[in-house]
Parts: C-alpha cells; structure tokens; sequence
C-alpha cells in the first residue's frame, strides 16, 4: 500500500462516487491536469 505525503503526487485511484444525482466511478487519471480537492468521510452512511 503507497503512502501518500504532502507535497507529492497522489497514488492512482479509483472510488464510487455520488455525482450530478446518481453514483459513478472516478479516477484520479480522469481528472490529471486540474485542480481537484478529495474529501474522505469515513463515518458517513454508518450507523454512529
């Protein structure tokens, strides 16, 4: 498993995603070449 650091590249991924009302795929290579901001929650749509 890659480490990511600040102030580098991110690793290659993909993941579900929520998008314009329904789910999707995305990927990091999809989106090379643009400003982009990944927001992880983990506890969302968990019973807390």
């Amino acid at each position: 498993m890659q480490q990511v650091k600040v102030g580098k590249p991110a690793p290659e991924f993909a993941a579900p995603a929520y998008l314009n009302g329904g789910f999707t795929r995305v990927s990091l290579a999809e989106k090379r070449g643009r400003w982009l901001l990944v927001c992880f929650y983990p506890g969302d749509f968990t019973f807390v």
